[in-house]
């Protein structure tokens, strides 16, 4: 290729998360050998962008996956859709559209290395010391999971859902840590819920949803968990049960209360993330099990090696499928999806995500193109 375009980035502050900026360029469009070029379609944005950007270098190097060469501003990943434009790469076609993870760009240059049918890993120097299963770029024409018409709902359930899966994962291959109930935090957060969707099967065990007063309409509503309560109302659950906390509040102050209220009954502190939190928990001398943070790659890797990857898949696609089902289907309780336009677009919903200020029943999607 030797056409000639300009290359616009979305980079955000990495100490004030709510905070972008807009930096375009010229880019000659020579590709070196090896080399191809795909321009960014479309993309989700959620609060696991936010999540992931608070604790990205000391948990995963997040920052690290597409660096801007400038310490104080990071480019923030999201999963979503390109399509390839140029390709000096044998078995990558121009044309072709691929799902992974992608800068919020205009266009991204790769190395393709493994190069198979179902897709290939970006080979760049700088990601081979990073976590691999975000290396990968799935090709659409040979995705189980894909369907043309639900792009725009795979590509937001399907990064939170595999957190969701896995941790429900997590916890049944645990065997809840001997909880008898679990109570879940910011109840209202689709991979909460989607966690809580995945956990039909419980044994017995009760599944208690934790949210503001303001969104215990909505929860209530999923019909998924078994009792919903105000954050207040925490200490009305019977405090000798063996209890396990899933946290994706990351309220110091319902921390404590859940540790002081439980005691010795508290099994477990699962802490899955918060988009308000933007640091590592705070020591504190708590009664209980120390809370500890979930990372759903060290579960994949796990079940990876105990089932074997198209396996992992299978159970994977087949939990995806129900759920994008019950999302997708119209007057649905889950999901109402907001498609936006434009840099500009996904700037204002970067700062809504950070500021706590999107309904949970909304959904967003940018589209660049």
């Amino acid at each position: 290729m030797n056409d000639a375009f300009t290359l616009t980035r979305l980079e955000t502050r990495k100490d004030a998360l709510g905070t972008t900026r807009l930096r375009s360029a010229p880019d000659a469009g020579t590709l070196a050998p090896g080399e191809v070029l795909l321009r960014i379609d479309r993309f989700s944005l959620t609060t696991n962008n936010i999540t992931y950007a608070a604790f990205g270098d000391a948990m995963m190097k997040y920052w690290s996956f597409f660096p801007t060469g400038d310490e104080a501003w990071g480019h923030m990943p999201a999963w979503g859709f390109a399509d390839v434009v140029a390709s000096t790469v044998e078995g990558v076609a121009v044309g072709e559209r691929f799902y992974g993870y992608f800068p919020i760009a205009s266009h991204l240059r790769m190395s393709p290395v493994r190069v198979t049918e179902r897709g290939f890993y970006d080979g760049a120097p700088h990601r081979g010391e990073l976590v691999s299963a975000y290396n990968q770029y799935m090709r659409c024409s040979h995705d189980a999971g894909y369907d043309p018409a639900l792009e725009d709902y795979q590509m937001l359930v399907r990064p939170l859902f595999i957190t969701s899966f896995m941790l429900a994962d997590f916890l049944e291959d645990n065997a809840f840590f001997g909880a008898r109930q679990v109570v879940v935090s910011s109840a209202s957060s689709k991979t909460a819920y989607g966690t809580a969707f995945c956990l039909r099967r419980r044994d017995g065990r009760s599944l208690v949803a934790l949210t503001s007063e303001r969104n215990r309409g909505f929860v209530e509503n999923l019909g998924c968990y078994d009792q919903v309560l105000s954050y207040a109302g925490a200490v009305r659950l019977p405090a000798e049960v063996p209890t396990l906390y899933v946290d994706f509040a990351g309220d110091d102050d319902l921390r404590a209360t859940v540790h002081h209220h439980f005691g010795a009954a508290l099994v477990y502190d699962c802490y899955a993330g918060s988009a308000q939190k933007t640091a590592f928990l705070a020591e504190s001398p708590l009664p209980g099990p120390k809370p500890l943070l979930y990372f759903a790659p060290v579960q994949i890797r796990k079940r990876n090696a105990d089932w074997g990857p198209q396996e992992v898949n299978r159970r994977f696609n087949e939990a995806q499928g129900r759920f994008i089902a019950e999302l997708s289907r119209p007057g649905n309780r889950w999901m109402t999806l907001a498609q936006s336009q434009g840099f500009e677009a996904a700037q204002q919903v970067i700062a809504d995500l950070h500021g706590g200020r999107v309904d949970p029943r909304t959904a967003h999607v940018v589209r660049l193109r």
